[in-house]
Formats: C-alpha cells, structure tokens, sequence
C-alpha cells in the first residue's frame, strides 16, 4: 500500500497537532486533539515493528521451552512445552502473532510456575531474562520531532 500505514498516521497526527488543535478553544478538546494526535504517532511507530517484537518473543519463548525441556519434572507439561518449543508461527499477521504469543505466554506462566514450584532458581533466572527482553522490545518510546 502506498502510502504505508504509518506515513498515514503520521500525516494525520501531524494535522491534528498542528493544524487543528492550536486553533480548538484552550480546554478539554484541544487536549483531546493533541492526545489522539500523539496516540497516532505512537501507534504509527508500532506499526513499523509489530510483527518483528511478536516473531521474536515467539521465538524466544519456543527457545526457551525447548532449553528448559530437561528440567521440567510433569509428564504432561514435558509434553506441551515440546509441542509449543516445535511450533511455528503459522502467519505474519498480527492477529495470528498475537494469539499464536497468547499461548506461548500462557504456558510460559505454567512453566515458571513449575520451576518456582520445584526451586529451580536457574531456570527462573532463564525465565526472567526473557520476560525482561520481552519488555524492554516492547517500550514504547515518545516519538521524536
């Protein structure tokens, strides 16, 4: 599509900041205005890097699962996490992405609970590291100029 998502929604964001809300009455809708226009340029960065954050934790975590395979003690978690750890993202659209990372996340929360459960500190301390990095992709930083 030409143009792209995000020049659209950077454009627009651009109109509303400057063009329509210095001329709104000091208050309410001009704050409005100015919030939607920046909620646009936010969206317009994430626009740019959403599939590449999902594949990526997808990814990690099905690392992750497999690594960790040898240390899980319950049969039927063994079994899961193998299947999750073999699994691959079956589309690139973010709706597939997401519920394919709802999944992957919920068994994360399985997972983490067992090792805490068997006080498996290394493998939390693995656990963490991903949940980290997850979070660190996904901040959202105030877009610049």
């Amino acid at each position: 599509m030409k143009p792209e998502v995000d020049q659209i929604l950077r454009f627009s964001a651009g109109q509303l900041i400057t063009g329509i809300a210095p001329d709104l009455p000091v208050g309410y809708n001009q704050g409005a205005v100015s919030l939607l226009g920046f909620m646009m340029l936010l969206a317009a960065q994430e626009y740019d890097r959403a599939a590449d954050i999902r594949v990526t934790e997808n990814a990690d975590i099905r690392k992750l699962f497999g690594a960790l395979l040898p240390r899980v003690r319950d049969a039927a978690l063994t079994e899961k996490l193998k299947t999750a750890s073999e699994s691959k993202d079956a589309s690139l659209t973010i709706s597939a992405l997401d519920a394919a990372n709802y999944d992957l996340r919920r068994l994360l929360i399985a997972l983490h609970t067992h090792v805490e459960t068997q006080g498996d500190t290394a493998s939390a301390k693995r656990i963490w590291a991903v949940l980290k990095a997850m979070a660190d992709r996904r901040v959202v930083a105030p877009p610049m100029g």
